[in-house]
């Protein structure tokens, strides 16, 4: 059993916790949520024994084996089979006991070691560490490429299925959905139903934890309150406690009455049905789950667009994709998907469902009019506004611009006091709205982000994975404002809960083609539990009988000779596509590694209680700045990262 017992802890003069209790029975999957910068990643360090308390005691069994995610990867030279199968610790041991068996030639001992090898599970430890890869989303044949080939997201990957490997008794992770798609969570959370031990994950995705946890720990006010069920259970018990307190959530009924009022208006309207059932769900849900927001630090809402033109978009046949240079002196296309024939009409609410690197981005840049088709035709309704948000479009906002800069520069006629008021509703008032943007965090940028688009009053909105960076209360406010919006919605997101509240239809990017998807995300988890259990036997049989192709084949060596030939031309060529991109990321991610150990060194100085010594005041100040600003640097970089690697893995 995990037992917290009056349990306080302090960073520098900055309480966390406060006399808290809470205990976890072994086999428990908890959820640990609460504000951003409310203690939760300190929590596992308390775990892992990094930190300790204040007062108070923490305690678990001696014997417990503790896996968590590691945040650094090596660029090892090692195969991502071989550093995964480096997680199961005792396996490792077990080997190495064996070749030293060798070495000194001890048949007794080499004979010991080898039942300690059964008994580990050796045999079958190549199997397990290659379903877990294969799980994650990497082919046979990436799984004997080296850890140094791999960039910095299919890294954490690796370093997620090295956790996953370990026969822990206590699993912990730490936002483990960040770096995977729809496909990659879905198996994940197949996975840990089946894992025996104890678990704890911090995350933002409320489907995630709906799924794993059947205990949820909250965070607030410095305490930590256990609640029994998953997620939604726990926001149903929160919500009775603050019912008790009308007054707290009388600043929803304003957004309740205005969808009400839509429902009323347009329920008997045969055009408008649909979208006033959508929104008679997205009422049921918060009318049920709104006190347990009363604490939201902001609520928006959509403008409302000028004009509705029926169809919005049409595309006739289009083939979606890059043009770059051949380096012959012509252009190379790389498409990604072919015969694109889509007439999106007014009031559509479309999610795109596929894996990574199927072409989701590619098709809603394509609408956004950012890529140019590469063959077909396009055309858009008179009067179209198109709203895009993409983790890219964070690297075009200003560093030294305040808010008010931002909004100004898109809306130069309207008053000062109207785009406070508007930048207001997104929680950038005050000071804060005239300051630069610099130090802002991720989750503050991607709101600026939107709320620029917003201004705009698009009647076509395009987003693509718009809640990465944005915390659980965030994402409710968003979740609220797409169930309000009057125009059309494609969305690409991996948070489940954003797709059923705000969609009602969905299309499927895969294999080059879009198609609609007859369900809905239930049917779609269980189509991807079922291909990629039958992709990974396609995948091993395929592996297997070339294997057996190569050894029997004795003919047909000229011929090919002229197909190796062609695909090195085409692998040529698509090496010079990639190699900016590669440049890029590897700039990237030497830049992320000098910052990194730049933060290391800020937040050990901020950790250090003598760093809050009067004499020390001018330069505890400094290294604030100092600090917020690599915060940022760092998350505008990941951005950055995010975006180029889409791309690569799409030419690729």
């Amino acid at each position: 059993m995990i037992r917290f017992n009056q349990f306080s802890l302090s960073r520098g003069v900055k309480p966390l916790f406060e006399a808290t209790s809470f205990a976890l029975n072994p086999g428990e999957k908890a959820g640990l949520v609460g504000a951003n910068g409310a203690g939760k990643s300190t929590l596992f360090a308390v775990l892992r024994g990094e930190l300790h308390a204040d007062a108070g005691d923490v305690s678990l069994p001696p014997t417990w084996r503790i896996a968590h995610v590691a945040q650094d990867t090596p660029a090892a030279q090692k195969s991502a089979l071989e550093y995964t199968l480096d997680g199961d610790a005792d396996l490792r041991e077990v080997e190495a006991r064996i070749a030293a068996a060798e070495r000194a030639h001890d048949g007794e001992a080499l004979a010991h070691e080898h039942a300690a090898f059964a008994d580990a599970d050796g045999y079958t430890a190549p199997a397990r560490a290659e379903a877990l890869l294969l799980g994650l989303g990497f082919t046979l044949a990436q799984t004997r490429e080296s850890v140094a080939s791999f960039s910095g997201g299919w890294r954490m990957r690796l370093n997620l299925a090295q956790a996953l490997m370990c026969r822990s008794d206590l699993l912990l992770l730490d936002e483990p959905t960040n770096h995977l798609d729809l496909d990659a969570i879905v198996w994940l959370e197949d996975w840990l139903h089946r894992y025996p031990g104890t678990l704890i994950v911090i995350s933002h995705d409320r489907e995630f934890l709906d799924s794993v946890c059947n205990v949820t720990l909250h965070l607030e006010n410095r305490r930590v309150t256990r609640y029994g069920g998953n997620y939604s259970q726990f926001e149903i018990l929160r919500a009775q406690q603050l019912a008790l307190q009308q007054s707290a959530y009388e600043k929803q009924q304003k957004t309740v009455a205005h969808l009400q009022s839509f429902i009323d208006r347009f329920k008997a309207k045969a055009t408008k049905a649909r979208q006033a059932q959508s929104r008679m769900k997205a009422l049921e849900k918060m009318e049920l789950i709104a006190p347990a927001h009363v604490a939201s630090p902001f609520t928006f809402e959509f403008r409302e667009p000028d004009a509705a033109p029926n169809p919005m978009l049409v595309m006739e046949d289009v083939r979606c994709g890059y043009r770059g240079d051949g380096g012959d002196g012509g252009d190379i296309d790389i498409p990604i998907l072919e015969g694109v024939t889509l007439s999106i009409q007014n009031g559509q609410r479309i999610g795109l469902l596929g894996a990574n690197g199927q072409g989701k981005s590619t098709l809603v840049k394509t609408l956004a009019g950012t890529l140019e088709p590469l063959a077909g035709s396009m055309h858009q309704g008179r009067g179209l506004v198109i709203g895009y948000f993409a983790q890219h479009q964070l690297e075009t906002l200003r560093p030294d611009d305040s808010p008010l800069a931002h909004l100004a520069r898109i809306a130069p006629d309207a008053r000062e006091q109207v785009l406070r008021d508007f930048l207001g509703g997104f929680n950038f008032s005050g000071d804060m709205a005239s300051a630069p943007i610099a130090p802002f965090s991720g989750g503050e940028k991607a709101r600026l982000a939107l709320a620029l688009i917003i201004w705009q009053k698009p009647n076509l909105l395009l987003l693509d994975e718009p809640t990465n960076h944005l915390d659980l209360e965030t994402r409710h406010a968003l979740t609220m404002a797409l169930a309000q919006f009057e125009g059309t919605l494609i969305l690409v997101s991996h948070d489940r809960h954003l797709l059923r509240a705000s969609t009602d239809q969905f299309m499927l990017v895969a294999h080059h083609r879009v198609e609609p998807f007859d369900g809905d995300l239930d049917d779609y988890r269980d189509w991807l539990l079922e291909h990629a259990a039958q992709a990974r036997s396609a995948a091993r049989a395929a592996h297997a009988e070339a294997g057996d192709a190569v050894d029997g084949l004795t003919a047909g060596a000229a011929n090919r000779k002229d197909q190796r030939r062609q695909e090195a031309q085409v692998r040529q060529k698509l090496a010079q596509l990639k190699k900016p991109l590669q440049t890029r990321i590897a700039r990237i991610e030497k830049e992320m590694e000098t910052l990194n150990t730049q933060k290391a060194a800020l937040d050990a100085f901020v950790a250090d209680a003598a760093s809050y010594e009067p004499a020390m005041k001018a330069r505890l100040t400094e290294t604030l700045r100092q600090q917020a600003d690599v915060q940022s640097r760092l998350e505008t970089l990941e951005a950055q990262w995010l975006e180029a690697q889409e791309e690569l893995e799409q030419i690729g």
